[in-house]
């Protein structure tokens, strides 16, 4: 995608409806947003189907309460630009 953001890259750790909005905001004016989904182990993510604060993103479900899911977080971190 395309736009004054393009080339900055945003992890979102999902939340409530402040955060997800202006990720939605970065992601339409060009940044790579990942938001991590907490997942419990075993469970599959599920969004909501058609949520409007979901587009013009990637997401990963990540249990954020394993050791191996933290460090999968530190590393998307390290990679990123931005840390919502």
């Amino acid at each position: 995608m395309r736009g004054p953001l393009a080339g900055l890259r945003v992890v979102e750790m999902a939340g409530l409806a402040p955060a997800p909005f202006a990720c939605t905001i970065l992601a339409d004016l060009g940044a790579d947003v990942i938001r991590v989904d907490r997942a419990r182990p075993g469970a599959d993510v599920l969004g909501v189907p058609g949520d409007p604060l979901a587009r013009s993103r990637r997401s990963i479900g990540v249990d954020v309460k394993s050791p191996s899911g933290v460090e999968l977080v530190r590393r998307l971190v390290d990679l990123a630009d931005v840390f919502v």
